[in-house]
């Protein structure tokens, strides 16, 4: 991601302290619409219905002139766009893709918005929008972009939710270890043990509307799925 607008010096924010935002968001929402919020997660509702973003689906790389942007946000406009590549109705395999970048743009407005300052000497640019406070990209991580990266993690799959789907699914809250799986063939240059834990994680990635990738990772913090056995000798 890179930053368009201007931007105040954005803070580091404790890991704990954005799960707990994201936590918020949820019991927010769920209070909105008088019922507990299940998996998946409706980012889209959220993003919509209650913080009042509009929202669209559009070519961006004809916009920004390279096919590495995922998604923008304009705070000024209340305004995210995402790319048409990630767009699930006409590439369904990348829903999860998508998801996370809807997740990852309501990051930016709840934990970056009070840091963005409009720059008045910014010329109207993209249909006299002016220019977005954040283009996020498929690579490119400054702190702010880990920072809502983070918080579209906690967002898409909460401890509360994770946990309990696990135990659902599971019959029991014990660990997963990676040598007693039966190993994923991985593709060129990718790491089997990952491949090995993702193709374990995907109904569980499936059931919340995320790549296995991100449920594997999420899965991994939770620590229940691990990659070695712990010595329970000390």
């Amino acid at each position: 991601m890179s930053v368009r607008g201007a931007i105040s010096s954005v803070p580091f924010v404790p890991e704990v302290r954005i799960e707990r935002d994201a936590d918020a968001l949820i019991a927010e929402y769920g209070h909105r619409v008088g019922q507990p919020v299940a998996a998946p997660i409706p980012v889209e509702d959220i993003l919509e219905l209650h913080l009042g973003l509009t929202f669209a689906i559009e070519d961006l790389a004809a916009l920004f002139g390279t096919d590495s942007v995922l998604g923008a946000i304009w705070f000024d406009d209340k305004l995210v766009r995402i790319d048409s590549q990630l767009d699930p109705s006409d590439n369904p395999a990348r829903l999860g893709r998508y998801r996370f970048t809807v997740a990852h743009e309501i990051g930016h407005w709840r934990l970056h918005r009070t840091y963005y300052r409009k720059d008045p000497a910014q010329a109207a640019l993209f249909d006299g929008r002016g220019q977005p406070a954040f283009v996020c990209r498929s690579s490119d991580k400054p702190p702010e972009e880990w920072q809502a990266d983070m918080f579209a993690s906690y967002l898409l799959m909460p401890k509360r939710l994770v946990v309990a789907a696990w135990e659902e699914w599971r019959g029991n809250l014990d660990a997963v270890i990676l040598q007693d799986l039966p190993p994923a063939r991985a593709s060129a240059g990718r790491d089997p043990a990952s491949a090995t834990l993702e193709q374990f994680a995907k109904p569980l990635a499936e059931r919340f509307e995320v790549s296995a990738e991100a449920m594997r990772i999420r899965l991994e913090k939770l620590g229940l799925l691990m990659r070695e056995r712990p010595n329970l000798l000390f």
